[in-house]
């Protein structure tokens, strides 16, 4: 495992050389599950400022090592706050712009074959073929975590899973390529144009979704920074916010109390 990482973060430094030179070129490490939206908005932004914006995508955590190793970057954007209020103390997390929210939701094959109820507990059914994240790599897995320990549920929902991986992406792909009935796994993946006619959401209470603030965050090794803020607000702006709706990230009450979100 640590080879591998040795190995990524070699492939991100040689690829981020002439990034670092180029003031017209922006760096952005994404989690997963977010990759869509800031794409779309990634698209618009360099039409309007002539610009390159270049995405690294990966679970939180692993994306965070990285931006932190190789001193390259100039955007980050997490599954959830959680890992700027960890991390705000190094040094490399400056500025922050608020842009929706990640929720869990219990993921089935569509058609619930299962008949899968909408409860925790179910991730804990020996009869149920369940995977869950990682908490080493992914915010998935994370939060995952201390939802389940909230509610006294993870040994024994670890002790039940079949496997663990490391991220959303890994988690929608064991149910479609049939070796889960269950995951538990962020609510916005099942909006995705490529698993919504093979996956559904059983959606949980909101105790019980573990709704996580999703923050972009300003590198302090950003080159670019005057570029990367205009990014942020545009991210943040009204155009942006329908766009993360668009992917499951904000609903339509969320959009009212948007500018009220303090991280």
């Amino acid at each position: 495992m640590k080879l591998l990482k040795g190995l990524f973060l070699l492939i991100l430094f040689l690829s981020t050389i002439v990034h670092a030179d180029s003031k017209n070129e922006l760096l952005f490490y994404v989690g997963i599950t977010m990759v869509k939206p800031v794409k779309e908005l990634a698209t618009n932004f360099e039409k309007a400022n002539n610009c390159t914006i270049k995405i690294l995508q990966g679970g939180s955590q692993d994306l965070y090592d990285s931006a932190k190793s190789s001193q390259v970057g100039d955007l980050y954007l997490p599954g959830s706050s959680s890992y700027r209020d960890k991390f705000i103390k190094d040094g490399l997390l400056l500025d922050g712009k608020f842009v929706g929210y990640n929720k869990l939701s219990l993921v089935v094959k569509k058609g619930n074959p299962k008949n899968v109820n909408a409860s925790l507990e179910e991730l804990t059914n020996e009869e149920l073929n369940v995977v869950l994240g990682s908490e080493q790599s992914g915010s998935v897995g994370l939060a995952s975590k201390n939802v389940l320990t909230k509610f006294g549920l993870y040994e024994k929902a670890v002790s039940n899973a079949i496997f663990l991986v490391p991220d959303s992406r890994n988690l929608i792909n064991a149910i479609k390529n049939g070796n889960a009935d269950l995951i538990l796994n962020w609510h916005a993946t099942t909006f995705w144009d490529n698993n919504k006619e093979f996956v559904e959401a059983i959606v949980l209470d909101d105790e019980s979704s573990q709704k996580s603030k999703l923050v972009f965050n300003l590198l302090s090794s950003s080159k670019n920074k005057e570029l990367s803020k205009r990014f942020m607000d545009y991210a943040s702006s009204v155009e942006g916010r329908e766009v993360f709706k668009k992917y499951g990230f904000l609903d339509d009450e969320d959009m009212k109390n948007f500018d009220k979100v303090v991280f």
